[in-house]
């Protein structure tokens, strides 16, 4: 009994002491007000920055009004910060455009302990950290196809070939359109030229090692189509389906595949100071390249080029409304998916430092028409940006057969760190695209691209039954695959074969024939 009694008063000390406590403050209240600013911010953003807004609001058929207008009721009933974030969040993916998102700031990580001095990083430590990831580039179809043998255990743009039908394929997978996703091209750079790994790599040291990557996958490309030549493949698949994209190397790419000229997509931006400030940089270039000028020719081009960039930059400056204006359409256009030149011959401006200015797939030493026959190219539902790029290029001019499913419709993206906008509560970036490219028949590739020869791929699929499912299809497309061939070759000129038009007096069936027609 006198231990209990003994707690007892322990516990009765206690207790005046913690009511002497000082009163906590209160739970913060939440207020959607903060959140309905970054709404209106975004909203502004859409409106003056969003270079797909025409397709958005015309094609799509998008109420883009009443979709902020939802928003903006349920961020006034929101609860909390974790439900306005989810709000917008939800409005970012009902536009459904690859190229536009919301980048919420990440919490940032206490300071590191005091520790002793790391040892030098291995070579494939320091291109991991440079954001060389095989994980970039996926094995794709090829190991789903029945009787497929690799030529090599080579991790860089795997190819191989199998026989169906009678008729041997050469299959070659590109996964990512730039070096990033073959760590291999990393090390070997810093292997070769050779590069410290005892000390930063700068800005000048990063493009060293790019070049030298780019270089690497130009020729690895060309020794693939050439192997597979050699193996007796008759028809080359190429397989972008789960590509996110790449860099400006997809021009290159594009003319390695065929030996058809490739007149490349029109350019169209957003009018506003981000492009009148990169078109009015690239005059300021030329006009300076051409004060060194190795001859009065050259000078007399670059001088022409810089008249287009000011008249590009006079363009960008121009104030037009979102939509219903032909005479001022919404965006600008000027140049093209290269640069201020479409189609060039090969090697024209390898050698020249202003070359890229001009003509970005010239910088690659890329090999026209390394592949000479036919060509299909098979694209999925995740197959983006500049994958899309590629096989747009390839369809526009008649050059391959496209197979698969549509592709997710991003088109083109950011360009020199495009135009992001800081929503002043939440910190978050939301980022739209710039650019356009315009399609042969003046479309935005946003739309994605539609494969000639449809299959019913869906997102969910495995690559076993994918695989069975293209097996099935291949006699069919590679008909049409070398029809296609046989009348580009016969082609006099080097521009895109154009389709019949499509009539309204046509059954259903007859325009899908024309439309699917090589």
């Amino acid at each position: 009994m006198l231990k209990h009694l003994l707690a007892l008063a322990a516990l009765c000390a206690v207790a005046p002491a913690s009511a002497q406590q000082p009163p906590q403050p209160p739970a913060p209240t939440f207020s959607p007000q903060p959140w309905l600013q970054d709404l209106a911010v975004m909203r502004e953003a859409f409106s003056t920055k969003y270079a797909n807004l025409p397709w958005l609001l015309e094609e799509r058929e998008f109420d883009l009004d009443g979709a902020f207008a939802r928003a903006e009721r349920l961020l006034a009933a929101a609860r909390s910060d974790a439900d306005a974030v989810a709000i917008l969040n939800r409005l970012v993916q009902r536009i459904a455009d690859g190229h536009v998102a919301l980048n919420w700031p990440r919490p940032s990580a206490p300071p590191a302990p005091n520790a002793a001095p790391a040892a030098p990083p291995t070579p494939a430590d320091f291109c991991r950290a440079r954001g060389y990831d095989a994980g970039q580039a996926s094995p794709g179809l090829a190991p789903a196809l029945t009787g497929y043998t690799p030529l090599d255990s080579n991790p860089v743009l795997p190819a191989g070939t199998f026989t169906s039908a009678g008729t041997r394929y050469g299959i070659l997978r590109i996964g990512i359109f730039g070096p990033h996703g073959f760590p291999t091209l990393c090390t070997d750079a810093v292997a070769a030229l050779p590069i410290p790994l005892d000390r930063p790599c700068d800005e000048t040291c990063d493009n060293r090692i790019v070049t030298h990557a780019y270089r690497r996958l130009t020729a690895a490309m060309i020794e693939r189509l050439t192997a597979l030549r050699a193996a007796g493949a008759e028809i080359l698949l190429v397989d972008i389906t789960g590509n996110g994209g790449g860099s400006e190397w997809t021009e290159a790419a594009a003319r390695m595949v065929t030996p058809r000229p490739l007149q490349s997509a029109r350019m169209a931006f957003v009018r506003g100071e981000h492009w009148a400030g990169t078109w009015g940089r690239l005059e300021e270039r030329l006009r300076a390249f051409a004060a060194d000028a190795a001859s009065p020719a050259e000078r007399t081009r670059l001088l022409a080029w810089a008249a287009e960039a000011a008249a590009a930059k006079a363009e960008a400056q121009r104030r037009c409304p979102p939509t219903g204006d032909p005479a001022c359409p919404w965006l600008g256009s000027a140049g093209f998916s290269t640069g201020l030149v479409g189609r060039a011959r090969q090697g024209e401006f390898l050698d020249k430092e202003w070359g890229p200015w001009i003509f970005n797939a010239g910088q690659h030493p890329y090999r026209e028409g390394a592949w000479r026959g036919p060509v299909m190219v098979l694209t999925d539902g995740e197959t983006w940006s500049a994958a899309e790029q590629f096989a747009a290029l390839l369809q526009d001019n008649r050059a391959a057969l496209l197979v698969g499913a549509r592709t997710g419709g991003s088109g083109c993206g950011h360009t020199w760190g495009g135009t992001p906008t800081r929503l002043p509560n939440s910190g978050a970036t939301l980022t739209l695209p710039d650019c356009a490219r315009l399609r042969a028949d003046g479309s935005n590739e946003v739309r994605g691209i539609i494969p000639d020869h449809l299959l019913a791929w869906r997102a969910n699929d495995g690559r076993t039954f994918r695989g069975r499912m293209l097996e099935a299809a291949l006699p069919e497309a590679a008909r049409r695959a070398r029809s296609l061939h046989a009348r580009a070759a016969a082609a006099p000129t080097g521009l895109a074969i154009a389709r019949p038009p499509l009539s309204s007096g046509q059954t259903a069936e007859e325009k899908a024939d024309v439309l699917q027609r090589p």
